[in-house]
């Protein structure tokens, strides 16, 4: 599934299936928020059994022990910290591709071909861009290398690969290898060299930019006070409201201890989106669309190489290879 497609099916859930998105379990902090929540549950219904046995245990003074604003504008600020995360990293691997596809438009428009091996060499430097995007989705969610990767490089360049710490890097400087040498045996001028060379500085930008937020984790200080500030409120919440629910303290806390504890678990879900989780981008998708991309690209033949193989100039559009 590509990630247009991702974006369609979520849309048309959205739009066509509202109660089956609404008890939906997969994707949802319902598996890590409900136990908390009976907790608390549990904790207000005890409550309220003893207030029922005539125990002293309605202090509605405690409402002021957490005011609801604060801890409304600490979960606000938890979510949209998060959210931000997962933003930046969507809008770094959306940069990913659009500097891949330029790179690659370039290489097999721009790099002349006077050799048969010319076009092969091109075609291995193309599929190093696939091979990049996977290395990097693989060493940001720390995985070793796959065959997915091994399918995109020659038994050397795997090889080579077993060894290095950074293999996104490794691949990145197999590309700034051939353009330069592409240079140096004139198959690249100065112009379209500088051109390739910022946009693979781009890609080497991305990688960065994902790493900063991988190693960047929310201070844990901040996490661990949020956390006993929720816990405060649930456990605190019976007694305040004991006297007026009566029976149905255990149902009201359990409610509201869902909400809260929810929306912090949501930051935490998507702060690293570099996952498997169905929160997380759809990296997977990412990468089968770039390889299409390329095996699209490669279907065609320029008309620079064309002409030079003696065919006549057209549109663009040869056969598949």
């Amino acid at each position: 599934m590509t990630s247009t497609d991702v974006i369609k099916d979520i849309a048309h859930r959205e739009t066509h299936h509202w109660f089956l998105v609404l008890f939906r379990w997969r994707g949802s902090v319902m598996p890590a928020v409900l136990p908390r929540a009976l907790c608390c549950a549990l904790f207000g219904a005890l409550i309220s059994i003893l207030h029922d046995r005539g125990w002293q245990v309605s202090w509605p003074v405690l409402g002021g022990v957490v005011p609801s604003l604060v801890l409304g504008l600490l979960l606000v600020f938890r979510t949209n910290t998060a959210y931000e995360r997962f933003w930046e990293g969507r809008k770094l691997w959306g940069q990913l591709v659009n500097a891949s596809r330029n790179l690659a438009r370039h290489i097999w428009v721009a790099v002349e071909e006077r050799q048969d091996q010319d076009r092969a060499e091109k075609i291995q430097t193309l599929q190093l861009l696939v091979a990049f995007a996977i290395a990097l989705k693989l060493h940001l969610r720390g995985e070793g290398l796959n065959d997915d990767l091994l399918a995109r490089v020659s038994p050397r360049q795997w090889q080579q690969l077993q060894t290095m710490h950074h293999p996104p890097l490794e691949i990145a400087f197999w590309i700034a290898d051939y353009l330069q040498r592409g240079h140096d045996r004139h198959r690249i001028n100065t112009y379209e060299l500088s051109a390739m060379m910022g946009l693979l500085d781009e890609l080497v930008n991305v990688t960065g930019g994902c790493e900063r937020i991988l190693k960047t984790p929310i201070p844990l200080a901040y996490s661990v006070h949020l956390k006993q500030l929720l816990m405060l409120y649930c456990l605190s919440l019976p007694f305040q409201v004991v006297e007026a629910t009566q029976g149905w303290t255990a149902l009201l806390v359990g409610l509201v201890s869902f909400t809260v504890f929810g929306i912090e678990e949501i930051g935490i879900e998507i702060e690293n989106p570099f996952g498997h989780d169905a929160n997380d981008l759809p990296l997977d998708a990412i990468c089968q669309t770039m390889a299409r991309n390329i095996d699209d690209l490669t279907s065609l033949t320029p008309h620079r190489c064309r002409w030079q193989g003696g065919e006549a100039a057209g549109d663009g559009h040869d056969e598949a290879r």
